[in-house]
């Protein structure tokens, strides 16, 4: 597990382009902490890192964006599905074990529908712009990006 303190949204998205940096295809990413903490910031963060161009917004409405970059981007919110089974019609599973990489906000309400491993990012508010970031593997494919991750990542 790594623990880390982002004094600001940048760093939020600096953080992003570092993991975004390191993630393979079929990773799989998983964020959570309440609205407004900064989870869009970190997917476009990890957008950067995957060479994504352009801009990248919440798919709070649409559930799915795709983005294409040096590996397929898919980000997905389960913010406003009443049951998990909703994101399984969507073709979730085609997502989260294909060629790309899966960035889940509000993965905490499709827990059923997670891999065995993936990568676990929470985020807590603390005062003014803040953030206390907790990196964990889930699983054993995620232990070493989280490794890399806190050689990396200095602030």
């Amino acid at each position: 597990m790594y623990v880390i303190q982002i004094p600001t949204p940048e760093s939020m998205r600096h953080l992003g382009a570092r993991v975004g940096g390191l993630l393979l295809p079929g990773d799989v990413v998983c964020l959570a902490g309440d609205l407004g903490a900064g989870k869009t910031t970190l997917a476009q963060g990890i957008a950067v890192g995957l060479g994504v161009e352009g801009p990248v917004t919440s798919p709070t409405f649409t559930i799915i964006h795709e983005y294409r970059g040096r590996i397929p981007f898919y980000h997905v919110d389960a913010y406003r599905l009443e049951r998990p089974e909703e994101l399984e019609d969507l073709g979730l599973e085609e997502y989260i074990f294909g060629d790309g990489v899966t960035v889940i906000e509000w993965a905490d309400r499709v827990t059923s529908l997670l891999p065995d491993n993936y990568l676990e990012v929470s985020i807590q508010p603390l005062q003014g712009e803040g953030r206390l970031v907790t990196v964990k593997a889930v699983g054993t494919g995620p232990e070493k990006l989280v490794e890399e991750l806190e050689k990396e990542c200095e602030y």
